[in-house]
């Protein structure tokens, strides 16, 4: 797709929806191990902006795990040509020294996309889903989903966030 079909999307499509997230966020982190037990709920803040003219949004944050701070930065795209999410994502506590890379179909109204990562064991692969919902223009719900290699779903992490500072819109 060309230019005219990105200045469509950033005008009134999926990237003008991806563009309501720029801003100043601070919230809540939680991490889960196992089901029914929160290992660690600390303070989060973040800053998500438009980077390439509107193209891709960049998310940097910082949060704890105890005494341990977390760094991560993620940049959250939209493939026009694929009609898919992309992201790629770095942190210093959950990825490692690995980038994870993510995609999913663009069919839903939210950011969701699927990535996976080794067990560092040489077994199977692991699924990881990233979602992304704004249930109003100051909130921002992000959840990744931990998916075993037999299917099996469990909660992993959720940031709950709330706007302190409009920085793009």
């Amino acid at each position: 797709m060309g230019k005219r079909e990105f200045e469509a999307s950033i005008a009134s499509g999926g990237h003008h929806r991806l563009a309501q997230m720029i801003g100043e966020w601070e919230g809540t982190f939680r991490l889960w191990f196992q089901p029914d037990h929160v290992a660690c709920e600390a303070p989060q803040r973040g800053t998500i902006r438009g980077i390439l003219d509107g193209r891709f949004l960049l998310h940097e944050y910082r949060s704890r795990f105890g005494d341990e701070p977390i760094e991560g930065v993620a940049i959250y795209g939209l493939h026009l040509d694929d009609n898919a999410y992309e992201s790629a994502w770095v942190e210093s506590f959950g990825t490692g020294t690995s980038i994870m890379f993510s995609a999913g179909p663009a069919a839903s109204e939210h950011f969701n996309v699927l990535g996976s990562y080794g067990d560092g064991q040489g077994g199977p692969r692991w699924d990881w889903r990233t979602e992304i919902q704004q249930p109003d223009p100051d909130q921002l719900v992000i959840t990744m989903t931990n998916i075993s290699p037999q299917g099996e779903a469990a909660r992993a992490v959720e940031v709950r966030y709330r706007r302190v500072a409009n920085t793009g819109l």
